[in-house]
């Protein structure tokens, strides 16, 4: 039994430096760490201040890992949602693969933030501004540009912006020069905060990385995390399971390593 007490210890202080390890290779760039950091208000200031070329926004709300829904159920977790003081929205997003900062994603994630920013009886003239910002890590849109944005426009009037208070907005992670934006990608990328050219972000970063109520909060988060993925991959195994013809819900369970009753929840309703 005492050898078996201490293989566990041993197993958690290993899971543990691999961990702390994995905290120290954070980037703003990766989206549970960036969320962690900007759901602080001052750090979400500082980066739409920068992005926007605005002094003057000031950030009245800001949420991380934000979930939104449409009609159909299907959900999207947003990196960052916030809210200044005009009552324009913000989803803020860092992807690393292009293909998640694709046109029609952007499209997605500005109708489906629309359509969780009116309450029953509201008018139209009502919807705020909204922005859609996806920062990435390559140049997505390949123009060389450190940012671009999007706009609705008006062909037959010389393309006129069509003023409906939507804008996209993709900030380039390839183009880390002097500029302030410059130096924000450059932050983005570093694994020291120390590094760091903005102190908000510094001071935010470091509080993950080195003290220790937010190093503990940040292993939280990376075992939610890998539970999280555990679980998505054992439902995985369970479906494939069912396609191909396995009908015992106990034997599915056993394999997969699935409580029984989250197994029947899975398949229930389904032709047996």
């Amino acid at each position: 039994m005492a050898e078996v007490e201490t293989q566990k210890e041993l197993d958690f202080e290993r899971k543990h430096k691999e961990d702390l390890q994995r905290i120290r290779n954070f980037r703003l760039m990766d989206d549970d760490f960036m969320s962690k950091v900007f759901e602080d208000k001052p750090c979400a200031e500082c980066l739409l201040q920068i992005i926007l070329n605005r002094d003057d926004l000031t950030v009245q709300e800001v949420h991380g890992q934000h979930d939104l829904k449409n009609l159909q159920g299907r959900s999207v977790r947003l990196d960052i949602l916030a809210v200044d003081q005009e009552n324009h929205t913000y989803n803020i997003e860092v992807q690393r693969n292009d293909h998640g900062a694709g046109a029609k994603r952007a499209r997605y994630n500005s109708s489906l933030l629309d359509a969780n920013l009116l309450n029953p009886g509201d008018k139209f003239d009502e919807l705020p501004e909204s922005y859609i910002i996806f920062i990435t890590e390559h140049d997505v849109l390949k123009g060389g540009k450190p940012l671009y944005t999007v706009n609705r426009t008006i062909s037959e009037l010389d393309h006129a912006i069509f003023a409906d208070g939507s804008h996209i907005i993709y900030v380039n992670g390839e183009i880390r020069n002097g500029t302030a934006l410059g130096e924000l990608m450059q932050d983005f990328f570093c694994k020291d905060p120390r590094e760091m050219h903005y102190k908000v972000l510094s001071d935010r970063a470091g509080y993950f990385k080195k003290d220790k109520e937010g190093v503990d909060t940040m292993c939280k988060l990376v075992e939610d995390y890998g539970n999280k993925k555990t679980y998505e991959q054992a439902v995985r195994f369970a479906t494939k399971l069912w396609n191909k013809g396995e009908r015992d819900l106990q034997q599915i369970a056993d394999l997969t390593d699935l409580p029984l009753d989250e197994v029947k929840k899975l398949f229930e309703g389904k032709t047996a």
